[in-house]
Order: structure tokens, then sequence, then C-alpha cells
């Protein structure tokens, strides 16, 4: 490990290695309910398929546990109820999830994956810290050997079968916590099973709530605006917000820098 680096690298999953179909079952969930069993309410809400867009996943549901996602997604529709219909949405979202996973209807953001294998060859540990308690899914269905070997990347960690789940040195990935973000419980919680203290870890978020909540847990944010929205993270105090997390430069990171490879002075 690089002296005077960072010392531990806390990631996100969905959003920020997996494109994940959260957006789509949470949109098909409530489009579901609200056709069928809930049309009886549709015009007592605020409610219409083209109302729940990526900009009202990413603001109101991204980042969120379930149930507080849930929630959300409710009371921004105007749902009536929604404290005695949130339980029934959540069922309904997490069992659309588990059949798209199922399908593979999942991919991994290769940029996402070069730079987890180069901060690990940094000898920097890392920990996988998402409020969803799907991420585990993802991540074991994720092969690290395939992908260096299509990439032409040579690792000497790399080996048969190794899976993005297993290179993780911690994983908190859907933890039953008494806050979830933008407390930084979660992240405070990766950096003890690192043993790494918070000022010396940097978090790779998505979400706003992401941000805030490494930024209240004392440690560096780096923001991957992949939703069009990096005025949104940079408002909420991200260290570093890039479009793709090959813009890193990633040898600043052993100068406990986050900077991308056009700014290494």
């Amino acid at each position: 490990m690089a002296t005077g680096g960072f010392e531990g690298a806390i990631f996100d999953v969905d959003g920020v290695l997996v494109d994940s179909p959260h957006e789509q079952a949470w949109r098909d969930a409530l489009r579901e309910l609200m056709d069928g069993e809930w049309a009886d309410i549709r015009e007592r809400s605020a409610w219409s398929e083209d109302a729940f867009t990526p900009q009202v996943y990413q603001r109101v549901l991204s980042g969120k546990p379930r149930m507080a996602g849930a929630l959300a997604a409710l009371h921004h529709f105007r749902i009536p109820d929604a404290e005695a219909r949130v339980d029934v949405y959540a069922a309904r979202k997490q069992a659309l999830i588990v059949r798209l996973v199922e399908a593979r209807q999942f991919t991994a953001y290769p940029d996402a994956l070069r730079f987890v294998l180069a901060v690990r060859d940094l000898g920097i540990p890392e920990a996988a810290a998402s409020s969803s308690k799907n991420a585990d899914l993802f991540l074991k269905h994720i092969r690290l050997d395939t992908f260096t070997e299509k990439e032409g990347l040579t690792y000497d960690f790399v080996h048969p079968g190794l899976t993005l789940l297993d290179l993780f040195d911690a994983d908190l990935s859907g933890r039953d916590l008494a806050r979830g973000k933008p407390d930084p419980e979660i992240f405070l919680a990766a950096a003890a099973e690192l043993k790494v203290a918070p000022e010396h870890c940097f978090v790779v978020e998505d979400a706003v709530s992401g941000i805030q909540a490494a930024r209240a847990g004392r440690m560096a944010a780096l923001g991957v605006a992949r939703a069009g929205d990096r005025h949104l993270l940079a408002a909420a105090h991200a260290d570093l917000v890039v479009t793709s997390l090959d813009e890193v430069d990633v040898r600043a990171l052993t100068a406990h820098r986050l900077a991308t490879r056009q700014a290494r002075s």
C-alpha cells in the first residue's frame, strides 16, 4: 500500500458498478399496481407512467434502502394511504427484481471493473456498501477472469472463476442498519471492517444521498454522473465528479487525491 495515499475504497453497487434493473423494477411494480389492484386511487394520485422518469428515480429512490425508497416514491406520487401500501409496493418490486436478475437483465460497467481492478492493483483494500439487499446477486454473477481476458488485462490476483463479489475485502451490501443514506452508518461500518480510518477512505457513489453520506462520514467522495446529474452530485459537495471512472487518475490515489487524468499536477 502506498504510504500517504488512500487506504480504503468503498463502492456503491447500483449505478456505480452495475447497470441494474432497479429503476425498471420500481417503475414496473408501481405501474402494475396502479393498473390493477390500486386502479381505484389513480385519479387521486399524481402518478402516471410518463411521470416516473429516470430523474425521479435518481432524485427520489436511488441509494435508499428498499422500504425507505418505496415510501419516498409513494409520497412523491401522492399515493393515498402510502404507509399502508408501502409493504405491497416493496414486495412487488422485489419479486420483479429477482426475476430480472435471474434472467441476467443487467450488465457491469466496464469502466467500473477496470477501476476496481486498478485500485486493487495498488494494494488498496476495497468494500462494497450498497443499501440494496440484491447487490450480492449482481456481484456474484460478474466474472473478472473473463473480463480481464477480454480486455487484455493481466493481474496476479485474478484467478479462474474470480467474481466481483470475491474481490471485495468487505461486503456491507443489504446489511440491516439503523439508518440509511444520507446517514454515513454503512460507510463507517465498511471502513471499520477494512480497518481503515474514515478520513483515509474514498467512496464511489452515483446518488446524492450517497455523496452526502460519504461527506458526513469524513470520507472523500467520488461522484459518477451516469444519469446526466453531474450538477446534483457537485451540489452535494462531491470532491470529484466524472461521467466515467476511466477519467480518474488512479496514480493520484497514492497521494491521497481524487483527480482526473487531465489534472495530475
